[in-house]
């Protein structure tokens, strides 16, 4: 991946962003605007900053790696939001920025003093991105949350887990992640629309109301039949076989979407009767007779290893993988050609970071810079305003560097 901070795709150059937000979604969504290319300005409180410099082991220096994942490209500045004097150097940063990203709890004295209604008064232009936990409305509005509780309250721990089995959460952070994707979304298309009225907006966003826009397929079975989903492990509610199957020496996956690609496993497998099967034959009678389905198919699966399923089932069109882990996948010829993995020069030294996983024209945004120290850049960005009696140093803006 090309690393060069002076070439790649920068599609929004130009765009200056004030990162308010913290722990995961909003930082998510920021380091994505920082990726293509804006100009993104971390605040950070001078006691600590962002709580996820600390959320480890492991850590790279002073920081936790979890800081580090989500927050590179940006410039970290120290001021205490709850000071009249940090409040103007804030207010001095708005003039000339283009959007606004900010978490802050509904109700909170940081939420009322950087109400929207006030900021768009004063600067017209912002596009303000909000990212709560349960959104702007409803009795739930006002209530905290994290990312396992957004996958608790919004469904996806009781679609997740083995059937009859305990509930669990996705092993990636899908409330927040989801809500900084959304927000991406929210805001470029403001900014759009900016483009042609002049004017900028609020966009709001929840992990609540992100889950409930992942259930797509699932809510819709729910809608129409009544019944209650609940987890199927690896299965699919929708198609089958679709799930993971032990082989001798440890699991695989298949993904049989249409009946053509049944019969392609069946003839694979050296069981093409199953294929003429009347309880098997479609589609629809796979998902309603999975079990038996499931228990014959694993009872030919494992008599054979996982690379010998993989080989062969490959060489019949039938879609499938060995479950890898990630130390397999960052070790593959193929993570390595797509460019997904870069680094960035770090004061630890060089820093490996997951790359932007869109391409322009055929070309990856680079990784611009890394990760910023706890207030590396507050006398750089708050020098300008010396006029207005703040120094970089003050006790709104102090630093631990």
């Amino acid at each position: 991946m090309n690393t060069d901070t002076s070439t790649g795709p920068a599609p929004l150059a130009g765009i200056k962003v004030i990162d308010l937000s913290k722990i995961l979604a909003g930082p998510y969504a920021t380091m994505s605007f920082a990726d293509l290319g804006a100009e993104v300005i971390k605040i950070e409180h001078p006691d600590g900053g962002d709580p996820t410099r600390s959320w480890g082991p492991p850590f790279v220096g002073d920081d936790a790696t979890y800081y580090l994942a989500v927050n590179r490209g940006k410039k970290s500045v120290t001021v205490d939001l709850k000071t009249e004097e940090g409040q103007r150097l804030i207010d001095r940063m708005l003039e000339d920025a283009d959007v606004v990203v900010e978490n802050f709890r509904p109700g909170s004295s940081l939420q009322k003093i950087f109400d929207y209604r006030e900021l768009s008064g004063r600067h017209p232009q912002l596009v303000v991105l909000h990212i709560s936990a349960f959104g702007e409305e409803g009795p739930l509005r006002d209530e905290p949350g994290y990312d396992m509780v957004a996958q608790a309250a919004g469904g996806l721990m009781s679609l997740t887990g083995d059937p009859g089995g305990a509930p669990m959460k996705a092993g990636y952070a899908m409330g927040d992640l989801g809500a900084g994707l959304f927000g991406v979304i929210g805001v470029l298309s403001a900014l759009v629309e900016r483009a042609r009225t002049g004017r900028g907006q609020y966009v709001t966003t929840s992990l609540f109301e992100c889950q409930l826009a992942m259930h797509v397929n699932w809510a819709t079975n729910y809608f129409a039949d009544g019944i209650r989903p609940h987890g199927l492990g690896s299965a699919h509610p929708n198609l089958a076989p679709y799930q993971a199957f032990p082989a001798i020496d440890g699991y695989f996956v298949i993904a049989v979407g249409n009946d053509a690609l049944w019969d392609a496993l069946c003839t694979a497998i050296g069981r093409p009767e199953l294929a003429q099967c009347e309880e098997f034959w479609r589609n629809r009678d796979r998902v309603q007779n999975r079990e038996r389905l499931a228990a014959i198919l694993s009872e030919v699966f494992t008599a054979e290893t996982v690379e010998h399923w993989v080989t062969l089932l490959k060489q019949h069109g039938v879609p499938v993988s060995p479950i890898r882990h990630l130390d397999e996948i960052y070790d593959d010829p193929h993570t390595e050609a797509i460019g997904m993995v870069g680094t960035v020069a770090h004061h630890n030294g060089e820093l490996r970071q997951i790359g932007f996983p869109v391409s322009y024209s055929g070309v990856r945004p680079p990784l611009r810079t890394a990760p910023p120290r706890h207030g590396e850049h507050t006398g750089e960005v708050l020098g300008e305003f010396a006029a207005i009696g703040s120094s970089p140093r003050s006790p709104a803006t102090a630093s631990s560097h």
